[in-house]
């Protein structure tokens, strides 16, 4: 019995490169830093859309160290610490290091910032109501 591709239904057109951004990233992930997502609530009254909120554990971080940057569909979060030769470890259990951690973002999915605080980095995103849109298509007749 052969793997038939999640993408490979003939009523799915035009997937492929989803499906090759989601192998990508099942690829990518060892589970560091360790994150929530959740979704905030908006206010209609004060014309606040509902949000989502990543939050990253990035202790140890500072914010020069942090990098949060979108690539095409793609929410991308880069830390790298920087190594300080002049101290003299006795015992060394906390190491410097790097991580990157992407998030696939539907279309039109707008980041509107991110903020660092108590060693947590929150990335604050907001998805636009999609218009809904019909359109008409002519038949051509050809004889």
């Amino acid at each position: 019995m052969s793997r038939m591709p999640p993408f490979a239904s003939p009523l799915l057109l035009g997937f492929d490169a989803m499906e090759k951004t989601l192998e990508r990233i099942a690829k990518a992930s060892d589970g560091y830093p360790p994150y929530n997502i959740e979704r905030l609530c908006g206010d209609r009254d004060r014309n606040i859309p509902e949000r989502l909120r990543i939050t990253l554990a990035v202790a140890g971080f500072s914010e020069d160290e942090l990098e949060v940057t979108t690539e095409e569909n793609q929410l991308v979060i880069r830390g790298r610490q920087q190594e300080q030769a002049e101290r003299d470890y006795l015992y060394r259990g906390i190491a410097a290091r790097q991580f990157q951690r992407m998030f696939v973002l539907a279309d039109g999915m707008q980041v509107l910032g991110a903020s660092l605080r108590n060693g947590l980095l929150s990335v604050d995103l907001i998805r636009p109501e999609p218009e809904r849109m019909v359109r008409k298509i002519n038949i051509s007749v050809s004889n």
